[in-house]
């Protein structure tokens, strides 16, 4: 039984070993397909044909971003689609001003594209409470748009108040991030 075992796994040692021989070969020599150098395969006796390679003139991948006038082109253009508040306050602050500057030179440049105010808040005070305060945050930013030349008509609002918290936490860096007016592009 021992050599019977032992003869398996010599004659599986010596199949493998002459396939990577085999492998070996073929790889290290000259291809059937190309004539060995100097030879010409053609009877003429001019230059040999250059084997096939690819296009010469490929394009350059091209960097695809968001569609112009696009909501990734918005957030991409203008350098993000939100405004963050403070603690229980709806007035700007001058980071906020900076960002809706910029959105407004967006929204200037596709006049054709009419966007929605997000308001929220973070998940202290009441639902109502909330929801008028998130109101008042998408009013400040819509108004301060509008100050800079995008026109009302374009401008829908909505409170969602707590309901759609960016940050589900409940902490001071959580909250803060869900204290936010949202330019939504649609």
């Amino acid at each position: 039984m021992l050599n019977k075992s032992f003869g398996v796994r010599f004659l599986a040692l010596a199949a493998i070993l002459t396939l990577f021989a085999a492998c070996a070969q073929q790889g290290a020599g000259p291809s059937s397909s190309q004539p060995p150098a100097g030879e010409s395969t053609t009877s003429t006796g001019a230059a040999p044909a250059m084997p096939a390679e690819p296009a010469q003139k490929v394009e350059e991948e091209k960097i695809v971003g968001p569609a112009a006038g696009s909501a990734g082109d918005f957030i991409a253009t203008a350098g993000g689609d939100r405004v963050f508040f403070a603690f229980d306050r709806f007035d700007l602050s001058t980071a906020a001003r900076t960002a809706l500057q910029r959105q407004a030179k967006w929204l200037q440049r596709y006049r054709n594209v009419s966007f929605i105010i997000e308001g929220h808040c973070d998940e202290r005070g009441t639902r109502e409470y909330n929801l008028a305060l998130g109101e008042r945050r998408a009013n400040a930013v819509k108004n301060y748009l509008v100050a800079l030349g995008v026109s009302a008509s374009r401008i829908g609002i909505i409170s969602y108040g707590k309901e759609r918290p960016a940050d589900p936490r409940s902490n001071e860096e959580a909250w803060a991030k869900n204290r936010r007016g949202v330019t939504v592009i649609g």
